[in-house]
């Protein structure tokens, strides 16, 4: 992969992850994906959107229904923001995980979606799914190698989510824009950094590659990309992130077989929301962090 300095981004640019890291990372998030909203066939691995928190003491179960939901949500606002979406139409959806926006494409729009995944074991997976939800005919599952992207045609619309931070900005999407039919849609739902330094320094590739909003719209501008729509959903986002500690607790709380256990997994829980979720929570409310959603259209 190519430096990211092209975006002319004032803040640091850490070191591209090798594809390797790629592959382990998405590995990792399907595994804790399908562990907390299996078995599928629908299995999201993204954020959702949260417009009312439930009372405290929700047990397990409800909080993973209500997580699910909150994802559907964050695609069917997507969706929205896409307009007279092409239903029917030819879709790339850039994979999360184990295919579940393939198959929300597929179910709910009646697209016809070539599934783009990092993960060999992932595309059997998607495969099964797909034919396990009656949409097999309409989903291919599609290893992002070199060969893969070189057989790819023109789609009427390109949908990534939390998909556009790991790779380099301006290529990708001179790729898209060679990818999208004259008029079709580019479509992304993701976390971007409004002010320098608010980038988490975790080792997790989503979070230490996030990029700044308006960077990745200077470079969807140089690529033939027009924005269409820039949706601000942070306060929306918020909520997932509250249940998502919320169920943490729960996660590990089932662990604890006495009061040892009890105080490790107490504190197992406050380690890892302050690494994965506090810091996302207090970004995204005191507008360092923007999770947005973006719409842009080749015209020509």
């Amino acid at each position: 992969m190519k430096a990211l300095s092209a975006l002319h981004d004032t803040h640091p640019v850490p070191l591209e992850p090798e594809p390797s890291d790629v592959v382990a990372y998405h590995e990792a998030l399907a595994e804790r994906g399908l562990a907390r909203f299996g078995p599928g066939p629908r299995v999201h691995c993204h954020t959702g959107l949260v417009d009312r928190l439930p009372p405290p003491g929700m047990q397990a179960p409800e909080l993973r229904k209500r997580l699910k939901a909150s994802q559907e949500m964050l695609l069917a606002e997507l969706a929205r923001a896409m307009g007279a979406f092409p239903d029917g139409g030819d879709v790339l959806e850039v994979g999360t995980g184990l295919g579940g926006g393939a198959l929300y494409w597929a179910q709910e729009h009646r697209a016809t979606v070539t599934s783009l995944l990092s993960v060999p074991a992932h595309v059997e997976q998607v495969r099964g799914y797909a034919h396990e939800a009656g949409v097999g005919g309409r989903i291919q599952p599609l290893l992002c190698t070199a060969e893969g992207l070189r057989s790819l045609r023109c789609f009427d619309a390109i949908i990534a989510v939390e998909n556009a931070c790991p790779v380099p900005r301006s290529q990708w999407l001179r790729g898209a824009r060679t990818w999208l039919k004259p008029g079709g849609l580019l479509a992304i739902a993701d976390c971007f950094w409004v002010r320098p330094g608010s980038v988490h320094p975790s080792g997790d590739m989503w979070r230490t590659h996030l990029g700044s909003v308006s960077g990745f719209l200077d470079a969807a501008r140089r690529a033939g990309l027009e924005l269409e729509v820039h949706d601000n959903v942070s306060s929306r986002a918020v909520g997932f992130w509250t249940l998502t500690s919320e169920l943490l607790v729960h996660e590990h709380m089932a662990r604890a077989t006495d009061a040892r256990g009890l105080r490790a997994a107490l504190n197992a829980v406050r380690v890892e929301s302050q690494r994965e979720h506090l810091w996302l929570q207090q970004g995204l409310l005191d507008g360092s962090l923007e999770y947005a959603l973006l719409v842009l259209r080749r015209e020509h």
